[in-house]
C-alpha cells in the first residue's frame, strides 16, 4: 500500500525545502513561475494535496461556507442552492449544504455543527418569520446572512438578502386583472411564514383597490409542497369552485393543483387559469407552461455570496445590509383572459 505523501516528500523529491514548496502552494511571489511550476507537477504526479485541517489554522480561515435550506428537496431551494455553490466556488469557497427538514430543533443542531467545523460564514435561507432571532442567537460572532426573509422589515439585526415578495403579490394580482379574472383565490397561504405574508398582502391590497376581494386558503403546515397543494386544491374542487383564476402561494403548490385539476376534469387554462410563484424548472415543462412569479434565483444566490464574502473579508461586524431584488411576471400557457 502506498504510503501518504507529505510535504516533505514533495521536497525530497523537489530537491527543495519544506518551505519552498509551502511557498509554491501559497502562490508566492518569492518564487519563479517555473520553480512554482516544476513544484506544483511533482505534487500532481505524486498525488500530494494540501492539508485545508491545517492550513485553516495558520491562516484563521477555512474559504468553507455553510448553507441552511429548509428542504433539500424544494425544487425551488435545490436550484438556489446549485447557484450559492456554483458562485461560491468562482470565489475559491466551498459550500457545505445542510438540510434543516423545516425543524427549528435541527437547523439550531446545524448552526452547532458549521460553527464546530470553523466555517467563515453561514447562508440561512428561510421563510419563518423567527429566521433572523436563529441567526443572532446561535451565530452572533460569525458573518451570516439571512436568505429570503426581509430583516429589514422585521426588525432583525442581521444582514439580509430576499426578493421583494410584496412586489411580486402585486405583479401577480395585476396580471389577474389585465386577463380579465374577477373572481379568484389565493391558495396557500402561511400564517407563520412572513414572506407569505408579504406575498399575500400585495395580491390583496391590488385586488382591494379594484374592489375585488379574493377567497384566501391557508395552508396549515410548515411548507410548501405539491402534495399539499394538490390536498387544498382537492377540498376547494370538491365543495365546488366557481373562481377563473387562482394564484398558487408556490409553484410547487401549483403543480398540486395541476394534479387535483386533472383528478375532477378541470382543464387549466380552459376552465380556471392558475398562476405560480418561485419559476422553478418544472415550470417551463410541456404541459405544464405554468404562468409564475420569478424570484430570479440566480441573482438571488449571487447577491447572497457576495454579501457575505465581503462580510468575511472586512469583518463588518457591526452593519447590516438589507438587499431587496424586484421580480419578475413570465406569462406563459397556463393563464388566458377571462370567460365570465
Amino acid at each position: 500500500m502506498r504510503q501518504h505523501i507529505t510535504i516533505k516528500d514533495i521536497a525530497r523529491i523537489a530537491g527543495v525545502s519544506t518551505s519552498t514548496v509551502s511557498r509554491a502552494l501559497s502562490n508566492s511571489p518569492e518564487l519563479s513561475e517555473q520553480t512554482r511550476q516544476r513544484i506544483l507537477e511533482i505534487c500532481r504526479r505524486e498525488g500530494y494535496r494540501v492539508n485545508a485541517l491545517a492550513r485553516s489554522l495558520i491562516c484563521n480561515k477555512t474559504n468553507v461556507i455553510g448553507l441552511i435550506v429548509p428542504e433539500v428537496t424544494n425544487p425551488f431551494y435545490a436550484e438556489l442552492s446549485l447557484g450559492i455553490e456554483t458562485h461560491a466556488r468562482s470565489l475559491g469557497y466551498n459550500v457545505i449544504l445542510c438540510n434543516g427538514q423545516n425543524d427549528p430543533k435541527v437547523t439550531e443542531e446545524l448552526f452547532g455543527f458549521l460553527i464546530s467545523h470553523q466555517v467563515d460564514g453561514i447562508i440561512l435561507a428561510s421563510s419563518q418569520q423567527d429566521a433572523g432571532t436563529m441567526i443572532q442567537n446561535f451565530a452572533p460572532r460569525l458573518p451570516a446572512v439571512l436568505l429570503g426573509t426581509p430583516a429589514l422589515v422585521s426588525g432583525d439585526e442581521v444582514n439580509s438578502v430576499c426578493i421583494d415578495n410584496l412586489a411580486g403579490g402585486r405583479l401577480a394580482a395585476e396580471h389577474l386583472l389585465e386577463l380579465g379574472h374577477r373572481d379568484i383565490v389565493y391558495l396557500g397561504n402561511r400564517p407563520n411564514s412572513l414572506t407569505h405574508q408579504l406575498r399575500l398582502r400585495g395580491f390583496t391590497e391590488t385586488l382591494e383597490k379594484a374592489g375585488i376581494t379574493p377567497q384566501v386558503i391557508d395552508n396549515p403546515h410548515g411548507c410548501s409542497s405539491i402534495d399539499i397543494g394538490c390536498a387544498l386544491s382537492r377540498e376547494l374542487f370538491a365543495n365546488g369552485c366557481s373562481a377563473t383564476a387562482i394564484f398558487a402561494s408556490t409553484d410547487s403548490m401549483a403543480l398540486g393543483v395541476l394534479q387535483a385539476a386533472d383528478e375532477y376534469g378541470i382543464s387549466v387554462p380552459d376552465d380556471i387559469s392558475l398562476l405560480g410563484f418561485d419559476n422553478i424548472i418544472y415550470s417551463a415543462l410541456p404541459k405544464i407552461e405554468l404562468s409564475t412569479v420569478d424570484q430570479r434565483k440566480q441573482l438571488l444566490a449571487e447577491a447572497t455570496v457576495d454579501l457575505l464574502t465581503r462580510i468575511i473579508d472586512s469583518d463588518a461586524q457591526d452593519e447590516f445590509t438589507h438587499r431587496m431584488i424586484r421580480p419578475t411576471l413570465v406569462s406563459r400557457s397556463s393563464c388566458r383572459a377571462s370567460k365570465k
